[in-house]
Parts: C-alpha cells; sequence; structure tokens
C-alpha cells in the first residue's frame, strides 16, 4: 500500500486517506469474507486509538452511530457540482459522463487531475462531519465547498470514495460481523476475542466506540457497561408451533401478549428521555406523548423496552401495524399524535441504575413493575404464569378475539441476551387456514418489470432473506401478489432510486430479475407454506433452497427494520422443519 502515514508538525503520525482508499478497493474486489477480514486487520493495525473510531464509521460510510441521528447524504447534483468544480470541468460534461459510466465515483476518478493525495483520515472525517452537520442559511453551499476542498486535495483513486461516501454508495458488503472478527485478529491474532467484542457492541449499537475502547483499555471491553442513550440491541424471539412444546422447552413460564406495534427502547436519565426503534433510530420527536408520560410514571433512571401501539380512542380496539407505523415521520407529528394516539406496553427492563441484563426474567419482571406507575400512556404488558398448556392456549385465543397477535412465552431464569435469537423467549403467533403460522419479513433486491399497461408498475419483487453466516441475502420469493396497483407504482418509483447495474455483491441469487436494487426496504408477506426449490439461494443444498409458496405482501415497507434484521435463513429452515411437524401431526 505504500507509505500509510505522515506525521505532523507535532511529531504524531497520521494514517493517509490513500490507505483507507486502497482498502477500499481491495474490499470491492472480492467476496470473501475471510479476506475481507485479513484486510481489515492488517488496516486496523496501522490505526491509532484517535483514528479507529473513524475508520470503522467510514467503513460503515457514516460518520457516527444511526442513533445519533447524524448523515453524510448529499444530493447527486450538488456532489456532480463539488466534482465540476474540482476538475475545472463543465457540470454538463460531468453528467454527461455519469449518465456513461453511471457511477459518480467513478466519473470523479476519471476527470480529476492525476496526481498523488495528501489527505489523512482524519481530515476526511472532519470535513465529512461538517457536511453531515451543517445547517441553516447557505447549508449546501457550505457542503458543496467542503466536498470540493477533499477532492482538490485528493488523488483520482480517494475521489472515488470521497463521492460515494456522501452519495451512500459505498457498498463494500462489509457486515458488523467482519469488522468484529476483524478487531478481534488485529488485537489477538485470531477470532477468540469476536463474543467479548459482540456483546460489547450488542450493548450500545457504535462499533466506533467499541473500536476505541478496545484500542484504549482492553479489558474495557470484557467489562463493558450499558450507558444510557445507547441503545442495546434487542433480544429476539424463537418460534415453535403449540402450547404443548412451548411447555416442554421451557417448563412453568410467564405468558405475555404480543402486541402488533412498533417496538420502542426508553431510555431515561433524569427528565431526559429518549427513544429508539428496533433499527436503532432515534425516534424521539414522533412520541411525544410516551416522553412526557415516562417523566411522570417511571421512577428514577431506567432503560426499558416496549411495544408501542396506536388505538382508536372512540372504540378503544387496538389498531394494525400500519397504522401505528404511520407515526414515524418527521413533520406533522403533533397531528399524528391526535388521529393515532399510542399506549406504550412495557415488557422488559434493562437498566435502573445498574445492568440487570443478566438478572433472570423473574426478576427483571418485579423490578419493572416496581419501576412503572401505570397511567393513560404506559403500561405493562399483560401476562399469566403457567405451566400448563391448556392456560396457556386460553390466554392465546383471549388475545388473538382481542385482535392481538398472539403471545411470548418467557423463560422465568433466562438472562436478556442482547442482539440474539435465542429460546429464553418464544413466539406463538395466530395463523390462517392455508397459511404459514408466522410471516416473513424479506428485503427486496429486485423486480421484474410489469408489462403492458402496467408498465409504471413493478410486476413482480425478487424478495430475499438474511444469512447471517455469510452476511450475504438469499432468494426466498418472487412476489407479485398483495399490492394495490398505487402500491406497484410507487414501488417503482422507491426501488428505481437505488437500483444498480449489476447484482450487489452481497446478493446471491440465481434469477435475474430486470432490475436490481440495493438490499434496503423490508416488507412482510404471507405464504401458504414453505417448499423446496431449484430456484432460490436461501439455505440451498444439493441444487434445492427453500422457498416461499404463493407469497403476498401484507405490510408495505417495514420503516422499523433494516435489511439485517430480515427473516433469517436459520429461521426459514426451523420455519420449514416445523411445518413438516405440524403436517404428521
Amino acid at each position: 500500500m505504500g507509505q500509510v502515514s505522515e506525521v505532523d508538525g507535532l511529531g504524531v503520525k497520521k494514517l493517509k486517506f490513500s490507505v483507507l482508499a486502497k482498502c477500499f478497493e481491495f474490499l470491492e474486489g472480492t467476496s470473501s469474507r475471510l479476506e475481507m477480514t485479513d484486510i481489515l486487520a492488517n488496516l486496523f493495525k496501522d490505526c491509532t486509538t484517535e483514528e479507529i473510531d473513524k475508520v470503522v464509521y467510514m467503513l460503515q460510510g457514516t460518520v457516527a452511530p444511526p442513533f445519533r441521528g447524524i448523515e453524510i447524504g448529499m444530493g447527486e447534483k450538488f456532489v456532480q457540482q463539488a466534482v465540476s468544480n474540482a476538475s475545472g470541468v463543465p457540470k454538463e460534461e460531468v453528467v454527461k459522463q455519469y449518465k456513461t459510466l453511471g457511477d459518480l465515483g467513478d466519473v470523479a476518478s476519471n476527470i480529476l487531475p492525476k496526481k498523488e493525495g495528501v489527505l489523512t483520515v482524519s481530515q476526511v472525517y472532519d470535513a465529512f462531519m461538517k457536511i453531515a452537520t451543517a445547517s441553516g442559511k447557505g447549508t449546501q453551499e457550505v457542503r458543496i465547498n467542503a466536498l470540493t476542498e477533499l477532492l482538490k486535495n485528493s488523488s483520482p483513486e480517494e475521489a472515488k470514495y470521497l463521492v460515494r461516501i456522501p452519495l451512500g454508495k459505498l457498498r463494500l458488503g462489509v457486515g458488523d460481523a467482519t469488522i468484529i472478527d476483524a478487531l478481534s485478529v488485529r488485537t489477538v491474532g485470531d477470532k477468540s476475542m469476536r463474543e467479548e467484542i459482540e456483546r460489547a457492541y450488542n450493548l450500545c449499537c457504535d462499533m466506533g466506540l467499541v473500536a476505541k475502547t478496545l484500542y484504549t483499555d482492553r479489558e474495557a471491553i470484557t467489562n463493558f457497561q450499558i450507558k444510557v442513550g445507547n441503545p442495546i440491541k434487542p433480544a429476539l424471539a424463537e418460534r415453535l408451533s403449540s402450547a404443548e412444546e412451548i411447555i416442554e422447552k421451557i417448563g412453568e413460564c410467564y405468558v405475555e401478549a404480543k402486541y402488533d406495534g412498533f417496538r420502542i427502547q426508553l431510555h431515561k436519565e433524569g427528565d431526559k428521555i429518549e427513544l429508539f426503534s428496533r433499527r436503532i433510530e432515534r425516534m424521539t420527536h414522533m412520541f411525544p406523548e410516551i416522553v412526557q408520560a415516562a417523566k411522570e410514571q417511571i421512577k428514577g433512571d431506567a432503560i426499558i423496552e416496549g411495544e408501542t401501539i396506536s388505538y382508536d380512542e372512540s372504540t378503544g380496539e387496538f389498531l394494525p401495524f400500519q397504522f401505528t407505523i404511520r407515526r414515524k415521520r418527521k413533520h406533522g407529528v403533533e397531528e399524528m399524535a391526535e388521529q393515532y394516539p399510542a399506549i406504550y406496553f412495557a415488557f422488559d427492563i434493562l437498566y435502573n441504575g445498574k445492568d440487570l441484563t443478566q438478572k433472570p426474567y423473574l426478576e427483571r419482571r418485579n423490578i419493572l413493575e416496581q419501576t412503572i406507575t401505570e397511567g393513560e400512556i404506559i403500561k405493562i404488558s399483560e401476562k399469566i404464569r403457567t405451566g400448563d398448556p391448556q392456560e396457556l392456549m386460553r390466554f392465546f385465543n383471549e388475545n388473538i378475539g382481542r385482535g392481538l397477535e398472539g403471545i411470548v412465552a418467557k423463560d422465568l431464569n433466562a438472562p436478556y441476551i442482547a442482539g440474539a435469537r435465542k429460546f429464553a423467549w418464544i413466539k406463538l403467533k395466530r395463523s390462517y387456514k392455508g397459511e404459514l403460522a408466522d410471516t416473513v419479513d424479506v428485503t427486496i433486491v429486485g423486480y421484474l418489470a410489469g408489462r403492458g399497461s402496467r408498465a409504471k408498475m413493478v410486476g413482480a419483487l425478487l424478495g430475499a432473506v438474511y444469512d447471517e453466516e455469510t452476511e450475504t441475502f438469499k432468494t426466498v420469493a418472487k412476489i407479485g401478489s398483495g399490492m394495490t396497483e398505487e402500491q406497484m407504482i410507487n414501488l417503482k418509483k422507491m426501488l428505481d432510486q437505488i437500483k444498480v447495474e449489476k447484482k450487489p455483491k452481497n446478493v446471491d441469487s440465481l434469477i435475474t430479475p430486470d432490475v436490481w436494487t440495493q438490499p434496503q426496504y423490508v416488507i412482510t408477506v404471507s405464504a401458504d407454506e414453505i417448499t423446496l426449490s431449484p430456484s432460490h439461494t436461501c439455505g440451498r443444498t444439493k441444487d434445492l433452497g427453500y422457498a416461499l409458496r404463493f407469497p403476498r405482501m401484507i405490510s408495505w415497507i417495514r420503516q422499523d427494520k433494516k435489511p439485517e434484521d430480515s427473516t433469517t435463513v436459520k429461521e426459514i429452515i426451523q420455519m420449514y422443519n416445523i411445518q413438516k411437524h405440524a403436517k404428521t401431526e
């Protein structure tokens, strides 16, 4: 890679951005997770404590963790102007080359003068932070000028990535697990620290902070502490097909109502309240009534997990998820709060001045009930305690009759396992004749075009589930049902904004759609059953994968889930086995 750093006037070594750009290039050229891990581990060895968090954030295409709400994002027109300013090439020519090459990063690399870059990683990070935090009058000019200055001081190879980062088109295919593995390899020479590093990450959702902590004090990773204001990755439930299986698996348990709402993690420190979605996005301003109620109904500092669900004031009935998700917006919040008032059902507590995640659920539930004074807005989830399958089913049917999704059974002795799907929690959901017992969240990776009079619509969506082992998306269905014409038109418009010329490197597909898209949008689908298929790559072995039979979309884009939150390949295989077991009974 040549010279990796330069020394400033104080004798401090600074990592050159050209090293990071070369690393990006190597990552772009491989789909092997082992190779990616080695590339990153070598890069991390060259980083100082002051640089490592900045490098990690830029690998993720950002300058801060998602819950900070700080985004670099610049529109194509503004980036085109910056490229024109830096190169001296008229903007019309930049646009013309963009239409030919299809990538503004390649355009910048093509037209900027051939020279050696002088930028350091810290200089680039600081400039991107300036772009991300610019506000008020003249914001766009500030952003364009900041990017222009970066490009003027860069080599063509560096310019490619300086342009792709603010456009959100870095597309390296590097997932969190690969970064965690690389940090472990850099630190101890192998992946033996992975579990410790992953635990720390799950407790703060800030990979830059984890990396900096590791560089500063390795022991602090082992003893990583929860911090109010840093969201904790949510624990996830496994699924079984019957009350008998649940009781057989975990014995006497708490059985809670499962609400079809918006999962929210509530952080309270004094009178400061923050709300985070399961995507680790800050949602505080979207639910002002919950924020106010938290100040009045929650004792002391706390981190609480709960489900927010909208209801009809005139009837008192809970509304489907599609209504609750309408509360997720930047503008018109107060009007939406009046139209779709919400109740927050708390179901777990993770912190009350000290870390509670290692406490058994029974103890956490008791603390939760002592921490919350129930009121109109914040309530505690309904529950029963039972070891009787028939009593469990009675409670299940009662909740189905009230329009809820079903129940979640919880092991009384289990700790809170952040970011993992374990049998500590087991869900049982309603199903209808001819349907799977659970829905599937799929990520859209492409679409088949509508024909003739339907040319302005998508014809069918190519849906994929997530493979945690390879950090790739495996196809599981072509979805052409369950959408209105208006939705099919809107989907085409949305997907055309993120279309790409060739299959994304983190997508595994034997099917070639008319249009490939970046994995970005998640939808929920139902299906009649899961079948074996020669066409799909989900769980593929011996020329057969798993596929959804007669899939249909049942909810619009899941704004509460990111692509990595899709149903996993492992879950699809489990659902297939549950289905097979049910058919033999």
